[in-house]
């Protein structure tokens, strides 16, 4: 081709002359940085990628692709490139920093100490700075963490993982951490979610394989949470939490089926005996033992151990707060021993959760009760049964209206004799409400005798007794008349 012919065209002679290898990894390079600034990473990527291909021994382009894996959350590949870059020029101090960067993403403590280490030492311990204080803060975090965990302080050790995932997001070690307490904590399904994200990057991670045998143990899926155990113990046979919490699985399992059997059996005392053994095996385990402190309360009962069973609710209750038979029995115990304010609260807190016909009645039993309770006990005030008959109301309210009369009492101290008045009122009350069939029917189903306008709380005792011994003269009296307050009667006793 002619030299005219190339002016012509605006070409100099430098273009058509074939470009380097080195020249092509160069312009490459130029355009992944463009794209870089510009923050489309991806496109940054293939340029550098392109440049590597071109010339596989520079330093500086692995540098430029760690960086833009490190942008994309790669940090994996990340730091294999920041590896590589330090190993084709061992003073490429950018290299070692990028390292250091990853190695704290990952959670790498080590071989970010290492990487600032050699930072330092090529004159960039200013540029490592901002590490070696996120290196300092990360350590601090894993320490009390290590502390919190031999403390049981399973959410401080949550707290101390967040705080590390806020340095390192993509360490494994203190996700899985974190799943575990959160497993410890009941907070199950999202140590499970944890665990599984782990497990797509590698099915074969004995700690996330643990995790989720862990979660399933706490949920109460013995024969799945075995198998995992058994599988983390294939992997690796000296895992120390995946022994310790397989044989306690395996042991609780055996005395909560033993209990189960004594139980059916109708070995109260033994069944309660191995539900208490087997409610010392494990604290953590939330959902079994709550299942066991319901099967105990329920042997309790059995054995008229009112008080004891409802504690054994309660405790129940602690560990699964919508635990509905749990709650269910705890009522009937607080009705049984006359804690009639406590049944009501279960009873409406047992309606809230499962809205039945059966639990509405039960509720309105149970507020009946109550209203019951904070009345006067008119049977109890003229010491009889429920089931007394007329002739025994009659013969209850004599015998307790002689003792109480306020003219048996004239010569009592002043306490003493409105402490008798206040009996005597009682004494008429009651037997003005049971001697009368339709108000007797009104107490006993727990209506409020002053809705008929009967007014109850209003009978002068005094004249229940007039009444009550108009019929004929009671052979313990002599009769004069007047004195008798209001009434025109006098009573001397002898």
């Amino acid at each position: 081709m002619a030299a005219s012919e190339v002016a012509d065209l605006d070409l100099t002679i430098d273009d058509l002359v074939p470009k380097s290898p080195e020249k092509l990894a160069e312009e490459k390079k130029e355009s992944g940085n463009h794209l870089y600034k510009f923050k489309n990473y991806k496109g940054a990527l293939a340029m550098y990628e392109e440049s590597i291909k071109l010339c596989p021994d520079n330093a500086a382009y692995y540098g430029n692709r760690s960086a833009c894996y490190m942008m994309l959350g790669m940090y994996k590949k990340a730091v294999e490139d920041a590896q590589k870059a330090v190993a084709l020029d061992a003073t490429f101090t950018k290299g070692y920093i990028r390292m250091a960067k990853c190695c704290i993403a990952l959670g790498d403590l080590s071989g970010a100490e290492q990487a600032i280490t050699h930072a330092t030492e090529l004159g960039g311990a200013e540029c490592a700075l901002n590490e070696k204080r996120a290196l300092e803060s990360l350590r601090r975090l894993h320490e009390d963490a290590q502390n919190a965990m031999e403390a049981n302080d399973h959410r401080r050790v949550v707290f101390c993982m967040d705080r590390c995932l806020e340095y390192s997001p993509s360490s494994s070690r203190a996700k899985l951490i974190k799943a575990e307490c959160l497993a410890m904590l009941g907070r199950c399904q999202e140590a499970q979610e944890i665990a599984n994200d782990s497990l797509r990057f590698d099915s074969f991670d004995t700690e996330a394989i643990y995790v989720r045998g862990l979660c399933l143990y706490f949920e109460d899926k013995d024969e799945q949470a075995f198998k995992h155990f058994q599988q983390v113990l294939r992997l690796a046979p000296d895992h120390r939490k995946a022994i310790e919490t397989y044989k306690k699985a395996k042991l609780l399992k055996q005395k909560k089926e033993e209990g189960n059997e004594a139980f059916k059996m109708g070995q109260w005392p033994q069944a309660l005996h191995l539900y208490n053994e087997a409610l010392t095996i494990d604290k953590n385990n939330r959902k079994v033992n709550a299942k066991l402190y319901f099967n105990k309360a329920t042997v309790c009962a059995k054995l008229n151990q009112t008080r004891e069973a409802a504690d054994a609710c309660t405790a129940a209750l602690e560990l699964d707060e919508n635990y509905v038979k749990a709650l269910l029995r705890r009522a009937k115990c607080y009705t049984e021993l006359g804690e009639f304010e406590e049944a009501v609260k279960d009873y409406e807190r047992l309606y809230k959760i499962d809205k039945t016909k059966e639990n509405k009645q039960l509720l309105h039993e149970a507020k009946i009760a109550l209203k019951k309770s904070k009345r006067k006990d008119y049977y109890k005030i003229l010491g009889i049964e429920k089931t007394a008959s007329d002739d025994d109301i009659k013969k209850a309210y004599r015998k307790r209206a002689l003792v109480h009369h306020p003219d048996r009492h004239a010569n009592a101290s002043d306490n003493e004799r409105r402490e008798q008045e206040k009996r005597f009122k009682e004494v008429g009350e009651a037997y003005g409400v049971l001697s009368d069939p339709k108000k007797r029917a009104r107490y006993d189903h727990g209506q409020d005798l002053d809705d008929d306008g009967s007014g109850v709380g209003d009978l002068d005792p005094n004249v229940v007794y007039q009444t009550f011994f108009r019929g004929g003269v009671d052979p313990q009296f002599n009769f004069s008349h007047g004195g008798f307050p209001g009434h025109g009667f006098s009573f001397q006793f002898g």
